[in-house]
């Protein structure tokens, strides 16, 4: 199927690993070119290098900072230069969920107004730098990555607050752009395999005196789908979403968890 991307200019925050690197990964596979930013600058010139000699396509690395404002605006403006514009944002840069503890017995007003700062206003702030260049083409699409636990928090205070937060993000900037030909949706990505949750598996495997793949493979067949999640599969759901073929979908939240979470939404 031909996602009808071939030279749309797209920008991807968190881009240097995990699901932002997948996401950029697979854009450039459809023909786009791609600024991706992280705030370390050897990794993300490295992610650029190797996207750049798989998919033949030019790939920028931007050093980019989501907590602070005149970062992200000298980001999206860097960008866009050299792109020639901005059709795409993906929204993927944030403290990965679920690494520290995050209960009300431990967790500081500190890091919870952090967590906001982030990703919440992190995601709106490259929004808003991105959608007018978005307007001037008459054409965009906005990606926001939110986590599996705004719909399971389990007993955590700040990863699912703010990752509802971004869905209810997702819906108001939805409605304000989608007169311009903008769409904007969120994901809800649930535990996928992306280098960080390798690291751990292989920490929790050596615990229990098992090998990697027998660890990975009980995983697998505890599975709803007998199919662990990956970082490509989330970029290829993503990735559809930025298509024109997806005209259709705007406003909303998908899980891509592979039916991890038994809920039901209506």
């Amino acid at each position: 199927m031909d996602l009808q991307l071939q030279d749309k200019k797209a920008i991807v925050t968190g881009g240097s690993r995990g699901m932002g690197k997948a996401i950029a990964r697979q854009l450039a596979h459809e023909g786009c070119d791609v600024a991706i930013g992280a705030r370390t600058e050897v990794p993300l010139r490295a992610a650029a290098a190797e996207i750049a000699r798989e998919t033949g396509r030019s790939i920028v690395p931007l050093v980019v900072d989501t907590l602070n404002a005149e970062s992200i605006r000298g980001f999206v403006r860097d960008a866009a230069d050299a792109l020639g514009g901005v059709h795409i944002l993906a929204n993927c840069a944030a403290r990965v969920g679920g690494t520290i503890p995050d209960n009300m017995d431990v967790i500081s007003d500190e890091q919870i107004v952090k967590d906001f700062e982030e990703k919440f206003l992190g995601y709106y702030r490259c929004a808003r730098e991105a959608a007018p260049y978005m307007k001037q083409a008459g054409w965009g699409r906005i990606i926001n990555l939110s986590g599996g636990a705004g719909r399971t928090p389990g007993t955590a205070i700040s990863t699912p607050a703010r990752n509802i937060s971004c869905v209810a993000l997702t819906k108001s900037l939805a409605n304000t752009l989608g007169p311009f030909g903008i769409n904007v949706n969120a994901i809800y990505p649930g535990t996928t395999i992306t280098e960080a949750v390798l690291v751990r598996n292989r920490e929790q495997a050596k615990r229990q005196g098992k090998t990697l793949d027998v660890y990975l493979e009980e995983l697998r067949q505890r599975s709803l789908i007998r199919h662990l999640v990956t970082a490509e599969d989330v970029a290829q759901v993503v990735v559809f979403l930025c298509s024109p073929l997806a005209i259709s979908i705007t406003g909303e939240a998908i899980s891509v968890s592979g039916g991890a979470n038994a809920d039901m939404h209506y």
